[in-house]
């Protein structure tokens, strides 16, 4: 296996003294698709804000690329650039979809972002709507331009927090399909958050379940659902409350 893009180290997060994630050691592949799995509160987007960059660790260090974060130490913007997030609810500005879509190429001054944005924009289906206004879209398209918007800057890791909660089910089969071709075809890192463990069974190379802050299991995808080794991953994988 490749060298880890991400080693974390006795990762703590407190809100208000309140501790919300303990992480004593986790590492993450390029090329990989790692599914965070677990219920609500269990840390997970908590821990998708630490992999980008997003606020330190309370205590402990996450090194990227070699380059650690932690408090009181910024994450370089060259190496932020790497990483983008989907959040389960899209941000979109009130613009167009073309607009939306650039947003972040405008930011890195890129001088290709007309032929970039139609190549996105075709990627997850929505070529016909670029000049359209975003604030019209249905949820899954809205969620697709977040999506699109995200690709467009060809980040080395992708984190998706629920992408396609309270979706239909062909909004969801576009964006796992979506998902799983940028993983194969440009050899993006992903972890996704989802409580869909069916999803996680469809897309994920690893999957690591979370409870109350901390990964419980982690291993490959056959392992979990056919032999974990936590009594805990079990119940949850068949669909038992593990609260």
């Amino acid at each position: 296996m490749n060298n880890p893009i991400y080693q974390l180290h006795n990762i703590r997060q407190l809100y208000r003294k309140r501790e919300v994630l303990q992480v004593d050691q986790l590492e993450i592949y390029p090329g990989e698709i790692l599914a965070l799995v677990g219920p609500s509160g269990a840390g997970k987007s908590t821990l998708l804000r630490l992999l980008n960059f997003l606020e330190p660790p309370s205590e402990g260090r996450i090194i990227f690329h070699g380059t650690t974060f932690r408090q009181g130490k910024e994450m370089p913007t060259s190496l932020r650039r790497r990483v983008t997030t989907v959040f389960q609810q899209p941000y979109l500005l009130n613009r167009t979809v073309a607009a939306n879509v650039q947003y972040g190429l405008r930011l890195r001054k890129n001088p290709n972002s007309h032929a970039l944005v139609e190549a996105a924009l075709a990627q997850v289906g929505l070529d016909h709507l670029a000049q359209q206004r975003a604030r019209t879209l249905s949820g899954g398209e809205g969620q697709r331009v977040a999506l699109a918007r995200a690709l467009v800057t060809q980040p080395e890791v992708l984190l998706l927090d629920e992408p396609t909660a309270n979706l239909d089910p062909y909004n969801v089969g576009m964006i796992e399909k979506i998902i799983a071709e940028t993983n194969r075809e440009q050899k993006t890192t992903v972890v996704l958050v989802t409580h869909n463990v069916f999803q996680a069974k469809r897309l994920a190379h690893r999957v690591a379940l979370m409870l109350d802050g901390s990964i419980i299991e982690i291993n490959d995808v056959d392992t979990i659902f056919e032999s974990p080794s936590d009594p805990r991953t079990a119940a949850f994988i068949g669909g038992k409350m593990v609260y």
